[in-house]
């Protein structure tokens, strides 16, 4: 309750603040390590100590955080494979995969910054590819000045 200047109540109603996609995906994958984590579990499921080894620096206790991260976001989905000690092999969700398209696109934006970075490049002949838009309804690519005003503050 709140009261007004002339002294009277009136309960606080405050609309739900709506959340911009960009602020929903980093909720979700925004740390340090989780992106890494993501793109461990791309060609398939690990165990813990496969990812532990996999990713050099990362401590596993936050492991473990990050994977109970993913796993409540729906990302990642942990199957047991020994009941005592209790042990998992983590997989990713569809959902989960569906982040490959933009671990590709951050790697080709951290390759143009860095000239010792490995570009994402095509596999049959070596080059390095570009990401483009493009809309299916018009069948076209589509420029960037042609889309949504995506500024984020």
């Amino acid at each position: 309750m709140a009261t007004t200047t002339s002294g009277r109540q009136h309960e606080l109603v405050s609309e739900p603040q709506q959340v911009t996609a960009l602020e929903e995906a980093v909720a979700q994958v925004g740390d340090r390590w989780t992106l890494l984590v993501v793109n461990s579990l791309l060609d398939g499921p690990r165990r813990f100590n496969e990812l532990l080894e996999a990713m050099t620096g990362l401590a596993p206790n936050v492991l473990s955080k990050r994977l109970r991260h993913l796993e409540t976001t729906g990302l990642v989905v942990a199957t047991p494979y020994s009941r005592r000690p209790p042990r998992f092999d983590y997989r990713l969700t569809e959902t989960g995969a569906e982040l490959a398209s933009a671990l590709r696109l951050l790697a080709h934006w951290g390759a143009e910054g860095d000239p010792n970075a490995v570009p994402v490049h095509h596999d049959a002949c070596g080059t390095p590819v570009e990401a483009r838009w493009y809309c299916p309804t018009c069948a076209r690519l589509v420029e960037s000045d042609e889309t949504d005003d995506t500024r984020f503050v």
